[in-house]
């Protein structure tokens, strides 16, 4: 074949690649031209007919038999990407939410021009799932500034648990990464949450970080209009300083690399990357981050999940502690504390490098003086269980929220006091206005926030008081992964520099595992104590101020599977007891329906409540069960959620969102519940997914077979996925007999 012969698909997909990348697809001007050569051809029916009409031809429909009748797998369409996406919507987007989905009503068909025959033939894009593919590739082609392409048929019939892997690795990722430098400081220092009379973007940075402070001040300089306010913090910070900050709430910096700006050839700073949890936001995120990073590391994403753990080390230097996000009214707050388990599996992937070794030393020292300063220090701890707390600091009404969301709390309170609700919330949080039960409600209340469980009926009115399974589980992990790092890395011997004391901890002196170990021993004995139920099965909160356990059935309950505490005995009762109550069609629940109690018009849902399951549960139960060699168990788990989530990802034009209701089969992503359901709002195509379901997909396929797999991929539930397995193992016994 000559040089200058078309090429067929096949060479076409060899070439450029079927399933490249978005920005590789649609970038290349040679692969969008037609190889068929002769006249530019019509490129959609709609079209086509339209011109025939304007030059006073008419022509019959085409019969089926005027489509190409080669493979359809290998066929390429040509089409115009606004007429197409014009046509789609008024076709099929029945319902006018750019997306293509079951509830449409459109006939689900849709004849396209082949660019092997430059647009004379035609092939038939069926069904919601392919012609949603049309819709999202036509949105990612004019976002890279096609006007005309040819796209492959099988791109539109891609395997979805492929497809749905794909996305996640090339696109959800990289959407969700942010750094905080020049390049973003405009929009990333800009608060929407900032309900103030000037808002405007804001950063303050450390006292001890002088290179930072000189680096945005330059920014503020230079660009004038951006109106940058650049303020230095304390030395010491203060629930004071914290209330009086949010009159001017601003972004916290995180570390920053020493590069040298090609431009220029002078040397400047650059923002250590991060990975959001959604689009829209912009600051670093406590627990979010650690299931991301796991997501991360199995997509080789390495330098990403290096840069996080980099982060939060960042956060426990400057600011004291790994925060619920960095932002100004955050600096209070912590959050579910992963950062041991984060940095040694991320040392896992990188230990080659020769920077490897010094990574898990700070990382383990910053673990080290976070949980001295953090959580075994006041208030958080409890010495008479010897038990961890949720329980931050913290004056007055939380800033963050939505302007009016503490109005049914508050206004009884401003009208006993006779004042306008502005002026009563300010007198109290400068405590001109003391009312002890409103300091205990927003005690409870900031807790509830700093454990990440926001909101739910297991917290409400009492989550300062409660020594909750999953932060003591988190704790035992850190306990035990410090001792291992001290022990198998540094040969059971750490020293510990000045900036990172805290607590027992002093200049010069030498960690071992042995003390740590000891802690070990201590935690899981409390643990047992006074979190174990033997005759339920499973562990419980405790009330350290009624003293007394709690009886709410909460999916935490699993977590110390993933940390080790149990023993194998205890493991087996608990699986046994648990799962039946947490399993259902989806995956798991975040807790049963009995504990949640009724809801209605004066008892909302709360979104950590019964019938929803978060990916952070799912991960955590998954290893957890793995750990004690339910691999089965875990497996079935695993498939349940990532089936739930390619089945919405199918018919629901790609949507992959921040948590589910895992007792819907139709539509999961549907949730009834305070704050939505971020990942929803996209028009066309899903660009970010959310961060930890993204993981949690990832997660969960690592831990299938090939078979469950393939099941998934044709949208086999589970049932029948697992009678098709029995059915063929009794043929094949049946066989050998």
């Amino acid at each position: 074949m000559s040089s200058t012969a078309p090429k067929t698909a096949g060479q076409q997909e060899e070439e450029f690649g079927v399933f490249d990348d978005a920005t590789t697809y649609y970038s290349s001007a040679d692969r969008h031209r037609s190889k068929a050569g002769g006249r530019a051809g019509t490129l959609d029916q709609k079209g086509h007919q339209e011109r025939l009409n304007r030059m006073g031809i008419s022509i019959e429909p085409y019969r089926r038999g005027s489509h190409d009748e080669f493979s359809q797998t290998n066929a390429q369409v040509l089409v115009d990407v606004d007429q197409t996406i014009e046509q789609l919507a008024l076709q099929e987007d029945t319902d006018g939410n750019m997306q293509i989905t079951i509830e449409d009503t459109g006939p689900k068909v849709m004849a396209l021009r082949t660019a092997t025959s430059n647009g004379h033939n035609r092939i038939e894009i069926r069904g919601t799932y392919m012609l949603s593919n049309l819709l999202q590739e036509l949105s990612l082609a004019k976002k890279h500034g096609r006007s005309r392409v040819i796209i492959d048929n099988a791109r539109l019939a891609e395997n979805p648990v492929a497809r749905l892997r794909r996305l996640i690795k090339d696109h959800f990722w990289a959407g969700l990464t942010r750094r905080i430098d020049a390049s973003s400081i405009e929009i990333a220092a800009r608060d929407p949450k900032d309900w103030t009379d000037d808002p405007r973007p804001r950063i303050y940075v450390p006292r001890d970080c002088p290179e930072q402070l000189e680096y945005y001040k330059k920014i503020a300089a230079d660009k004038p209009g951006l109106r940058l306010d650049v303020v230095e913090l304390p030395k010491k910070i203060t629930q004071e300083l914290v209330r009086d900050m949010n009159s001017k709430p601003g972004l916290l910096t995180v570390d920053m690399d020493k590069v040298v700006d090609p431009a220029t050839g002078e040397e400047t700073l650059q923002g250590v990357p991060f990975v959001v949890p959604g689009g829209r936001f912009n600051e670093f995120y406590g627990w979010d981050s650690y299931m991301e990073s796991l997501g991360l590391l199995i997509d080789g994403k390495t330098e990403l999940a290096k840069g996080m753990v980099r982060n939060f080390c960042f956060c426990i230097k400057h600011y004291g502690k790994i925060l619920n996000a960095t932002r100004s009214y955050y600096l209070c707050r912590s959050q579910p504390p992963f950062l041991t388990d984060m940095a040694l599996q991320t040392y896992a992937a990188i230990k080659h490098e020769t920077d490897a070794k010094e990574f898990l030393r700070i990382a383990c020292l910053a673990a080290m003086k976070e949980y001295f300063s953090v959580w075994v220090a006041e208030p958080r701890y409890d010495k008479a269980t010897g038990l961890s707390r949720y329980r931050p600091e913290g004056l007055g009404v939380p800033p963050e929220t939505e302007e009016g969301h503490f109005v049914h709390i508050l206004t009884p309170y401003a009208e006993k006091h006779g004042m306008n609700m502005h002026d009563f919330i300010d007198a109290y949080n400068h405590r001109r206005v003391i009312e002890p039960e409103l300091d205990e409600y927003f005690l409870h209340d900031r807790a509830v926030r700093e454990s990440g469980h926001d909101t739910t009926y297991r917290f409400e009115r009492c989550c300062a008081n409660l020594s909750t399974v999953d932060l003591n589980s988190l704790l035992y992990k850190y306990e035990m992964d410090i001792s291992e790092i001290i022990r198998t890395h540094f040969n059971d011997r750490l020293e510990v520099p000045e900036e990172w004391c805290a607590g027992p901890l002093t200049p010069g002196m030498i960690a071992t595992s042995l003390d740590w170990d000891r802690r070990v021993r201590r935690r899981r004995i409390a643990m047992n104590k006074y979190l174990w139920n033997e005759k339920e099965g499973m562990f419980f909160d405790y009330d350290t101020v009624n003293k007394k356990q709690c009886n709410y059935e909460s999916c935490t309950t699993l977590w110390p599977l993933w940390a080790g505490v149990l023993s194998t005995t205890q493991a087996t009762l608990l699986v046994k007891s648990a799962l039946p109550k947490f399993e259902a069609f989806g995956g798991l629940l975040s807790g049963t329906e009995k504990s949640r109690g009724d809801i209605g018009l004066d008892r909302p849902n709360r979104q950590w409540d019964y019938p929803y399951g978060w990916a952070p549960q799912q991960i955590l139960a998954w290893s957890g069960l793995k750990r004690y060699g339910f691999q089965e168990e875990a497996q079935r788990l695993a498939y349940k959620w990532l089936f739930m989530i390619t089945k919405a990802f199918v018919d629901f034009n790609g949507v992959v969102v921040e948590k589910y209701d895992v007792t819907r089969p139709i539509d999961p992503h549907r949730v009834d519940a305070e704050y939505g359901n971020q990942g929803l709002d996209f028009k066309g195509v899903a660009t970010e997914g959310f961060g930890w379901v993204n993981a949690s997909y990832i997660c969960g396929l690592s831990i299938l077979s090939s078979g469950h797999k393939r099941a998934l991929g044709t949208l086999t539930p589970y049932d029948t996925y697992i009678k098709a397995q029995e059915m063929y193992e009794l043929k094949t016994l049946a066989e050998l007999q």
